[in-house]
């Protein structure tokens, strides 16, 4: 673990923790107690700490995170522990990590590296930063959250013009992380596609009109739901199956009137925008008919809000009576306009906000076998 610039055997430190985690108490220093705390990291969870750091009789000078260890696993000893002193489990305390960030808030730069971390804080005229003693590594800026690092990385991927078709067949088969829902269904009766954020664009000029029609008829919403260990429960895309056809090559899907020659001109945007973290694939009548309905909504609901006031409710439905693969707010939901009765289905998109691309899935014979909505790659996640 560093201390003394020496790296103990696996096994004695992990005995050491073990009988630290046995007998360590657990009670409130006199620091926490007697000021308020200063939030630096939300949830940041417990992190052992020499008492000679909280008391102030040292200062800190070895971190490292124990996999499997007590709250976040973050342990921390002062530049004066002996190996005697940290010996004694009466001379740790399980504190708030925002209880050792407020004596030294250098410690919220390094808390979202891994398990298995063993660090050095050293302060000198260059300022203060820590040394990885695995690699000698300086870090002085703030190490990225897992999902801020995923999210990048899902940004520079998202709407390429086009994919290798095993991407989207994993993208659909279940696996440990990815479990396919089928949402319900949406109707098609003129055969023009829509992709728009249901609530800010469906109906209005910021919707995207599909260059391809598709046959008239109803067609299931699958949902590709990505159960990740650091973003949590996402829809990772959404398909809309055209026939029984195996699509063996995806194309992007242009605007209406627009070529895949016109691609990289001026103007031409191939992608939808998302600004209330849902989407959906619906029907150009079904576009122009929710316009009309939310038109008249907003007439006889001023100040209203359309998700707060109207769908939230029906996305609390939804969940009641699927809940196994949506967040509690409601990850998907078949909605009917009300008069017409015709269907589409609203979903999350990935993780939020953002520009978005269709992909046709073509058979073959080059005829449409699918549509797919593409949010995030769950491999990142």
């Amino acid at each position: 673990m560093g201390l003394f610039g020496r790296k103990k055997e696996e096994k004695s430190a992990q005995g050491k923790s073990e009988q630290k985690t046995e007998q360590q108490p657990a009670e409130k220093q006199p620091q926490e107690s007697q000021k308020e705390m200063k939030v630096y990291i939300r949830g940041a969870g417990g992190t052992i700490v020499t008492k000679s750091i909280l008391d102030g009789t040292s200062k800190l000078k070895w971190l490292f995170r124990q996999d499997g260890g007590l709250g976040n696993g973050w342990v921390a000893f002062g530049d004066r522990d002996s190996q005697e002193y940290v010996n004694d489990a009466n001379n740790m305390a399980i504190v708030d990590f925002n209880t050792l960030a407020d004596i030294e808030p250098t410690v919220v730069n390094v808390f979202y590296m891994p398990m298995g971390s063993d660090l050095e804080f050293r302060c000198d005229k260059t300022g203060k930063y820590f040394v990885d003693t695995r690699t000698g590594k300086e870090i002085r800026e703030p190490v990225k959250h897992p999902a801020q690092i995923a999210f990048e990385k899902n940004l520079k991927f998202l709407n390429q013009d086009t994919y290798q078709p095993a991407f989207f067949r994993n993208l659909f088969t279940d696996s440990s992380k990815i479990k396919v829902v089928q949402a319900g269904e949406a109707d098609f009766p003129t055969g023009e596609v829509v992709l728009a954020d249901p609530i800010a664009y469906l109906g209005s000029q910021y919707e995207t009109v599909l260059d391809r029609k598709i046959p008239a008829g109803s067609y299931p919403v699958e949902l590709s739901v990505c159960l990740s260990r650091i973003a949590g429960l996402r829809i990772a895309a959404a398909r809309l199956p055209i026939s029984p056809k195996e699509a063996v090559r995806y194309v992007i899907a242009m605007p209406k009137g627009k070529e895949p020659e016109d691609l990289g001109q001026p103007g031409v945007f191939t992608f939808f925008g998302v600004d209330t973290g849902l989407a959906c694939i619906a029907d150009g009548k079904v576009s122009q008919e929710n316009r009309l309905f939310f038109e008249k909504w907003e007439k006889e609901n001023p100040g209203k809000n359309k998700y707060t006031d109207y769908f939230a409710a029906l996305f609390q439905e939804s969940f009641r009576a699927n809940p196994e693969f949506q967040n509690q707010d409601g990850s998907f939901l078949e909605w009917r306009l009300p008069g017409s009765g015709l269907r589409t289905v609203l979903f999350s998109s990935g993780m939020g906000d953002g520009v978005y691309s269709g992909y046709w899935g073509l058979d073959a014979e080059g005829e449409i076998a699918c549509l797919v909505a593409l949010f995030m790659n769950p491999e990142y996640f």
